[in-house]
C-alpha cells in the first residue's frame, strides 16, 4: 500500500491515508514524500471530495472509516484492482510469487531490467536499495510485480496475484503459511494453480525445480514451464556455488555470476530473476553486471549498525524456513562469530501454534535466542495461540540458551551483559518490534 501510494503521488495524484501504526522504514519514506498518513481510523479522515478509496486487505468490517464509506456509497477498490484497472491492462507483466524470497527476487529482476535500460515499472513489497522506491511507473512496456498469495480485500478473498494479468510467473517455493486465510497447504496450492491457469500460451512459468510442492501446481499449465534449480532434472541448472566472504559465485546458462548476498536460498532467488530476464532477451553480460551491483532490500539481512563490536542485523523473516535459511547464510557470512537470534511472533501464522514444533529447530541454529511475547495476543483464540515459553524450553533442551521476555526493553536489558565483541545479533520481525534495533544500537 505504501509503495503504491508513493507511485501515485509521483504520478501527480493527491494521496492521503490512514493506518493503525506506521513504523520505519515505510513511515519515514512516506513522510519524505510529503504523503500525509493519519494514525488511527476515523470517519473524518475520509476526503470529502469524490475520490477513489483504495482499501487495504487488513481492513475488516467494523473499521470506522470503512463503515462510513459503505454507508455513504463511496467508490472503493482493492489495491490489486486499482493496479489492474489503471496500469496493467496493456503491459507485459512479470509476477514473482512463492512463500519465501518474493521481495528479493522482484527487486533483483526489476534492477536487471533497469540496469539494462528497459525502464520497467515495478511493485515491490519492500524498499529495494538499488531503486528509489518500491513502486514506480516508467515509460517501458514492462511491469515487474511481487505477487502475494494473501487475500485481496474484505470483499474479495482471492489471492492478490490473480489480478495482475501475468505474462510470466515465477514460483519460488511453496509452504504452508497465512493460517488465518488458508486451511492447509492444499488450499494454497489451489490458489497457485489458478494463477498458472491465467498465464497466456505465449507466456512462461518459471518454477523451483527442487520444490515438489511448487512443481505440483504447474503440471497442467497452458503456458511453457521452465524448471530452475539445483536438481539434475532442472532445465536451467545452478552449478558451482562458492562462498567468498559476503558474496557468492555460481554458474547459470554457462555463465558465472557474482551475487553480493549470503545464503543458498538467495542464489536460487537470483537464478529465477536471471532466467526471467534471459527469457526477455536481456544479454547475459548485462545481467552479470546487474547482479554483481545488486545491493539487496531494506530489512532483508540489513546491517543496521555496530555497537561495542556487536553487529546488529534486521531481517523481515517470520516463517521457520526463512529464518533457518537466513541463519545458515549468516554462518557463512560471519564465520567464527557468535550469533544471537531475536524473534517477535507477529505474523498471522507465527502468532498461532501452527509452527510450535518448527520454530525451535529453526531458531536453535543460533548460539543464543530471545523470543518476545506474541503480538496482539487478544486477537487469537486461546486454543490457537503459539506458546513462546514452550518454544524457548525446546530450544534450551536442544542445548542452546534461550530466553522468553515480554518486550524489546526487557530483551535488550537481558541481552546487553551477555554480549561480547564480535557477536552478531539478528532481529526477526515483520513489524517494528518496539524499536529494538535502535535500542540495541544505543546500548552502553
Amino acid at each position: 500500500m505504501g509503495a503504491v501510494a508513493a507511485m501515485l503521488h509521483d504520478e501527480g495524484y493527491t494521496v492521503t491515508g490512514s493506518d493503525e501504526s506506521v513504523y520505519p522504514p515505510m513511515s519515514t519514506f512516506l513522510a519524505e514524500k510529503g504523503i500525509s498518513i493519519q494514525s488511527g481510523y476515523r470517519p473524518e479522515n475520509l476526503p470529502t471530495e469524490d475520490v477513489i478509496l483504495v482499501v487495504g486487505n487488513t481492513i475488516k468490517r467494523g473499521n470506522p472509516e470503512l463503515e462510513a464509506a459503505l454507508e455513504a456509497k463511496r467508490f472503493y477498490l482493492s489495491l490489486p484492482e486499482t493496479l489492474k484497472t489503471y496500469f496493467l491492462r496493456k503491459t507485459h507483466n512479470l509476477v514473482v510469487t512463492g512463500t519465501h524470497g518474493k521481495t528479493t527476487t522482484t527487486s533483483l529482476l526489476a534492477w536487471i531490467f533497469e540496469h539494462a535500460g528497459k525502464k520497467p515499472s515495478y511493485l515491490i513489497g519492500g524498499l529495494p536499495k538499488n531503486l528509489p522506491q518500491g513502486c514506480t511507473k516508467q515509460a517501458g512496456p514492462y511491469w515487474i510485480l511481487e505477487g502475494d498469495e494473501y487475500d485481496t480485500a474484505f470483499f474479495d478473498k482471492r489471492s492478490k496475484f490473480l489480478h495482475y494479468l501475468p505474462e510470466l510467473v515465477i514460483i519460488n517455493n511453496l509452504e504452508f503459511d497465512h493460517a488465518d486465510i488458508f486451511d492447509n497447504l492444499a488450499a494454497i496450492q489451489k490458489s497457485f494453480s489458478h494463477l498458472v491457469r491465467i498465464v497466456p500460451r505465449n507466456g512462461m512459468v518459471l518454477v523451483n525445480a527442487d520444490d515438489a510442492n511448487a512443481l505440483a501446481v504447474v503440471k497442467e499449465s497452458p503456458a511453457p514451464i521452465l524448471e530452475v534449480g539445483f536438481s539434475e532434472n532442472a532445465a536451467v541448472r545452478i552449478h558451482d556455488v562458492r562462498v567468498q566472504g559476503e558474496t557468492q559465485t555460481f554458474r547459470l546458462f554457462d555463465t558465472e555470476f557474482t551475487l553480493p548476498m549470503s545464503g543458498t536460498f538467495n542464489v536460487r532467488n537470483a537464478a529465477m530473476a536471471i532466467a526471467a530476464a534471459h527469457f526477455y532477451q536481456i544479454p547475459l553480460p548485462e545481467i552479470v553486471k546487474a547482479v554483481a551491483a545488486f545491493q539487496g532490500v531494506k530489512r532483508r539481512q540489513e546491517i543496521r549498525g555496530e555497537v561495542r563490536g556487536v553487529t546488529v542485523i534486521d531481517d523481515f523473516g517470520h516463517h521457520p524456513t526463512a529464518m533457518r535459511e537466513t541463519l545458515q547464510g549468516l554462518r557463512h557470512r560471519f564465520p567464527n562469530r557468535r550469533l544471537w537470534a531475536l524473534f517477535e511472533p507477529r505474523s498471522n501464522t507465527t502468532r498461532r501454534a501452527v509452527f510450535q514444533k518448527d520454530l525451535p529447530s529453526a531458531l536453535a541454529l543460533a548460539d543464543g535466542v530471545f523470543v518476545a511475547q506474541v503480538a496482539a495476543l487478544e486477537q487469537i483464540p486461546v486454543h490457537e495461540r503459539l506458546h513462546p515459553e514452550q518454544v524457548v524450553a525446546d530450544i534450551n533442551t536442544a542445548g542452546v540458551p534461550a530466553y522468553y521476555e515480554p518486550d524489546a526493553d526487557a530483551i535488550v536489558t537481558k541481552l546487553n551483559p551477555l554480549l561480547k565483541p564480535s557477536d552478531v545479533v539478528i532481529v526477526f520481525s515483520n513489524g517494528g518490534f518496539g524499536g529494538i534495533h535502535q535500542k540495541l544500537l544505543a546500548m552502553k
